[in-house]
């Protein structure tokens, strides 16, 4: 496993990869980072960690770049179900955590608890490039993001979300 620290406008992360594929991707100071770095991984580089600091240079532009970044992040089977429905959700738009269990429910065969959800997206070891950030509370309210809520109310004024000071967004009832 190889590791590299990346610059960004809201702090260094720290990327993960398998040689081939990003495997993790953390701000330093978060909540559970490193949660999948192994004892022994080496700093060094990877073809894969060039195309992520030019994703993260084009989303911290607001390009809106697509993620055809291989991604393989670890955990149980749950929870890739819960990271891939976080994929689903597009650039300037979010989900909350009741919907996206409403998604997973209908994934797994039974229902799961927007909790559960939560514990799921919480434990994302893909920031950004898997959106855990554009997951928000019933209400529309910015809460549990591993990040930092400052860092989850910047990444959502980047993407068109919020506007000026706002801690909640307006959600589109259907």
């Amino acid at each position: 496993m190889l590791q590299k620290k990346l610059a960004t406008p809201l702090g260094t992360v720290t990327v993960m990869s398998d040689g081939l594929n990003l495997t993790g991707l953390w701000f330093t100071d978060q909540k559970y980072y490193g949660s999948t770095l192994p004892k022994l991984s080496l700093v060094g580089d990877t073809p894969v960690f060039g195309r992520v600091a030019d994703w993260l240079t084009a989303y911290f532009a607001g390009e809106q770049p697509a993620v055809d970044l291989p991604v393989r992040p670890s955990g149980t089977s749950f929870r890739q179900t819960v990271w891939t429905a976080l994929q689903q959700i597009p650039y300037g738009e979010v989900r909350t955590y009741g919907e996206i269990a409403a998604v997973v429910s209908q994934q797994v065969g039974h229902d799961v608890g927007a909790r559960a959800i939560g514990g799921a997206v919480g434990h994302n070891p893909i920031s950004l490039v898997i959106p855990c950030h554009r997951v928000v509370s019933g209400t529309g309210e910015l809460t549990g993001y591993a990040g930092g809520l400052k860092r989850k109310k910047s990444l959502l004024q980047l993407e068109g979300c919020l506007q000026g000071n706002q801690e909640r967004v307006v959600l589109e009832k259907n």
